[in-house]
């Protein structure tokens, strides 16, 4: 929807300013500030679940089918630390782009108090959600899913159960691209174990019987050619999204921008943050881990803290 079409809408829905007593009463079950962020939607708790079920199945079938019955020891070890360093950046990638707050805007502040805080000039238009009573800011969209306006909302993922927007779209990139190389990873073993396979007997190429064998890596074969497929497409839109400042919800809608687009490497490194470094490409930068024990002040010593 335009910015136009946006006007005419809060327009004829309810005017834009609202008093304190009509948000407080509109809005009030809502606005309370989670510790945590998280969806609490079916679907997308279902599909986070596969995705971390199919991820330990893929290990599983390498670990145990291919590599650990391999007579190659280098082979089993260099394989096995790859394949499952990129299975935890994976998992790490998908549990942060999941528990991150995608850029929500704050509810409810729809009021009186706050536009004068804003300082509005003249003439100055700005545009209300009518269904979570917040001021919408620009490139801010509705999701019907997370029910909150989102800054620079890309679009929603049921598979990691959140929105893709202004502060966690850094990791859902990375987490298409952990899960794409992992998936041609365990393509190129299953390949290599096939050929070992077929030039010696089966019994001596596994621990599992051949049928069994057979069965575990053909269906790892389709799951890693599908989330293969299914992912680098993700990962290459993505970054052509960030590269030319256009979310996909803008290029669906053919939204005329109205911002002055960023050039690649700022909005490269608007997501990614800072310059380039091996930080670009690990989900745990920026991580706060909560505080475990309470600060103790011994007398006549430092303060340590955990």
């Amino acid at each position: 929807m335009s910015s136009g079409h946006r006007l005419r809408d809060v327009e004829q829905q309810r005017p834009l300013l609202d008093t304190e007593e009509d948000v407080v009463e509109r809005c009030s079950h809502s606005g309370a500030t989670k510790p945590l962020w998280f969806i609490q939607d079916c679907c997308g708790m279902v599909c986070a679940f596969i995705t971390w079920s199919l991820v330990f199945y893929a290990d599983f079938v390498v670990t145990f089918v291919m590599l650990l019955p391999s007579r190659s020891f280098w082979y089993a070890v260099v394989n096995g630390v790859v394949f499952n360093s990129l299975a935890v950046l994976a998992l790490a990638s998908h549990i942060r782009t999941m528990l991150t707050d995608p850029g929500a805007v704050p509810k409810g502040n729809a009021t009186k108090k706050y536009l004068e805080s804003l300082q509005l000039k003249p003439g100055e238009v700005i545009y209300k959600c009518p269904k979570c009573c917040s001021i919408k800011p620009e490139r801010a969209h509705h999701c019907s899913i997370c029910k909150r306006c989102i800054r620079k909302m890309d679009h929603h993922c049921p598979w990691v159960n959140n929105c893709v927007g202004e502060k966690n779209q850094r990791f859902f990139v990375l987490f298409t691209m952990y899960i794409s190389m992992i998936s041609g990873h365990a393509l190129a073993l299953c390949g290599y174990q096939f050929v070992t396979c077929i030039r010696v007997q089966w019994g001596q190429c596994s621990d599992f019987s051949p049928p069994v064998t057979m069965l575990l890596m053909i269906f790892l074969c389709m799951e890693a050619l599908l989330f293969l497929t299914f992912t680098a497409v993700m990962f290459s839109t993505q970054l052509h999204s960030i590269c030319n400042d256009e979310t996909e919800i803008e290029r669906l809608k053919n939204e005329k921008p109205t911002w002055e687009r960023q050039t690649r490497w700022a909005g490269l490194r608007s997501v990614f943050g800072g310059q380039p470094s091996l930080l670009w490409i690990s989900p745990f930068a920026g991580l706060k881990l909560p505080t475990l024990l309470p600060k103790r002040t011994w007398k006549g010593g430092a303060e340590f803290s955990v």
